[in-house]
């Protein structure tokens, strides 16, 4: 919040494209047939958007909130054969076959990404072994999963490995999961998966990889999109790149001070944006530092640290805020 007011945190845009176009990307360049989207808060709009993709793909719906696993064991009778899951709200850009040929190897029932961070607290954490059920090894980047921790404090992470929120999963996995009922993969499945002695393989990815649950990181990633664009499988938008990484897009319009920033489709900044993201159609008249400004806002005024949702007009100065 505020920018998932009026839509579903998987259409959130980043560089002009809903967040879940880049997860889509990365699986049809993997080879995957078919894409089943499970969603819940605001569905209609992803049922629209996901009828423009070009893979065999659909919505399933759910009526009520079901979690992570419980989603997708709403699918069981679909999912007869291996099949990957991947968060729908993560940018996400590195080769699933690499990480499905590592799981046909192991023998896994269940292969994790994993992307590495320098401050894991706020993450799920992977400890690695090199055989099932083996000892936590910190220093390796692959291998079989020994142990999990959530959200662990500073003291308590043994690994700075984390969850990047892509499974690959055997089908018989499933029927651990309790019909009609709301659970989740990293709390509950995963670990009694774990449990049980099944083997769990991960392996760390390369690529990018950014988690935009927050939405002060959705700037981040629009960065580094925009500073690796050569070397990224989908497409960027057309504008011109300045020396400082900041983008402008060709239909934005410039005439004050931007640093560091993206200026998106129909955007202008009149006065100054700096570490901004200025949203399609929204219009900076004032200043803007460290902030994010939805799509056709217009800010007047001195903002700073906060975060404007869609269709608003901020005429005073705020700091620290989320307006919706």
């Amino acid at each position: 919040m505020p920018l998932t007011a009026k839509r579903p945190k998987p259409m959130v845009p980043v560089l002009g494209r809903p967040v879940v176009d880049y997860v889509k990307d990365a699986m049809v360049a993997s080879g995957l047939s078919e894409i089943i989207v499970t969603t819940g808060y605001q569905g209609e709009q992803l049922v629209e958007h996901v009828a423009t993709w070009d893979i065999p793909s659909r919505v399933n719906q759910e009526e009520t909130p079901m979690g992570t696993a419980g989603s997708v064991r709403l699918l069981s009778d679909e999912l007869t054969e291996t099949f990957v899951v991947g968060s729908g709200d993560s940018v996400a850009s590195f080769d699933i076959a690499e990480l499905l040929k590592s799981h046909r190897e192991s023998g896994a029932k269940v292969t994790m990404a994993l992307w590495r961070v320098d401050d894991p607290t706020e993450f799920g954490i992977v400890g690695l072994s090199k055989q099932n059920q083996g000892d936590v090894e910190s220093e390796l980047t692959e291998g079989y999963i020994s142990r999990f921790k959530e959200k662990p404090t500073a003291e308590e992470a043994f690994s700075n490995l984390i969850n990047a929120g892509l499974y690959i999963i055997e089908p018989e996995v499933m029927e651990l999961i309790p019909a009609g009922e709301k659970y989740d993969f990293s709390k509950q499945l995963f670990p009694d998966v774990l449990s049980r002695g099944w083997p769990m393989y991960a392996k760390t990815v390369k690529g990018i990889w950014f988690d935009v649950g927050h939405p002060f990181e959705l700037h981040k990633a629009q960065m580094a999109l925009i500073a690796g664009r050569d070397t990224l499988p989908f497409p960027m938008p057309a504008g011109e790149v300045l020396p400082d990484g900041s983008f402008i897009s060709k239909s934005a319009s410039v005439s004050g001070h931007i640093e560091k920033s993206i200026i998106l489709e129909g955007a202008s900044v009149n006065g100054a944006a700096v570490n901004t993201v200025v949203m399609s159609n929204a219009r900076v008249n004032g200043v803007s530092e460290s902030s994010i400004i939805g799509e056709n806002s217009v800010v007047d005024s001195r903002i700073q640290n906060c975060v404007i949702a869609d269709d608003l007009h901020i005429k005073i100065d705020l700091q620290n805020e989320r307006r919706a």
